[in-house]
């Protein structure tokens, strides 16, 4: 915790802070953040996205938690993983427990019918949120699934969405260490674009071709690209410094 939080307020501090989004930190972790915090004195609340991993019920006290600490956190999102039927009642009580002013971010599970569960989640005013890796293949979706996914957010007017695990390079590669293939960000971010106006999204997710992709993100006119931004609102990253190295070499920073 001492080292994120650090490395966190050292970013938000620098050159490219504009590309950072909030800090990260699980519910069951929230007296480790607080004491770090406590330590630090920060000058102002630090953004906060707080990750559910102690169930639904669970929410309202760690709410309650980061609300009572105001001078030091400022609860922007809340993210959790919804059961494998994401039923109305379910959804409803996030609404309920989840303040209306932060974003409220539901992880359907992929499998049979997940796409009907994401609609659910749009339908009830929070953000789906797409896996796009892990520890094992499997938690890789596949070029049609992640397509199929952006089809289905898309085609809901203001709707919004975070992807996240194994996302920190712009283009598509394959881990050399795994063998497995990896989604890029930049990837994403054109098919995003792509899905808007009608074209080709999965030749634009299967692309390695790095300067294509960062020409046609390039190219985009500022309605556009606002429009792309609204779709594809946040990603998680592991790591600051390869995303950034990234862009900074194909030139879009």
């Amino acid at each position: 915790m001492p080292d994120a939080l650090r490395s966190h307020l050292e970013t938000r501090a620098g050159e490219h802070a504009g590309v950072l989004g909030l800090f990260l930190c699980q519910a069951s972790r929230l007296p480790e953040l607080i004491t770090e915090l406590i330590k630090i004195r920060p000058k102002t609340p630090l953004p906060l996205s707080l990750i559910i991993d102690t169930g639904l019920g669970g929410v309202p006290k760690a709410i309650s938690i980061v609300e009572s600490r105001n001078e030091l956190l400022a609860l922007r999102m809340v993210e959790m993983p919804a059961p494998s039927d994401v039923d109305e009642v379910w959804l409803e009580r996030v609404s309920e427990f989840v303040p209306e002013d932060v974003v409220r971010v539901v992880e359907p599970r992929r499998g049979v019918g997940w796409l009907d569960g994401v609609r659910n989640v749009i339908e009830h005013g929070s953000w789906p949120k797409i896996r796009c890796g892990g520890l094992s293949s499997e938690n890789f979706p596949s070029i049609d699934e992640v397509a199929d996914f952006l089809a289905v957010v898309s085609n809901v007017q203001g709707a919004s969405f975070k992807a996240t695990n194994s996302l920190h390079r712009a283009v598509r590669h394959t881990d050399p260490e795994s063998g497995v293939e990896h989604h890029g960000f930049l990837n994403l971010l054109v098919a995003a674009a792509r899905c808007l106006s009608g074209k080709d999204v999965r030749d634009a997710l299967a692309s390695t071709d790095g300067a294509a992709l960062a020409r046609e993100a390039r190219e985009l006119s500022e309605p556009a690209a606002k429009a792309v931004r609204s779709l594809f609102a946040s990603y998680a990253s592991a790591t600051f410094d390869e995303p950034i190295g990234d862009l900074r070499e194909l030139g879009l920073l």
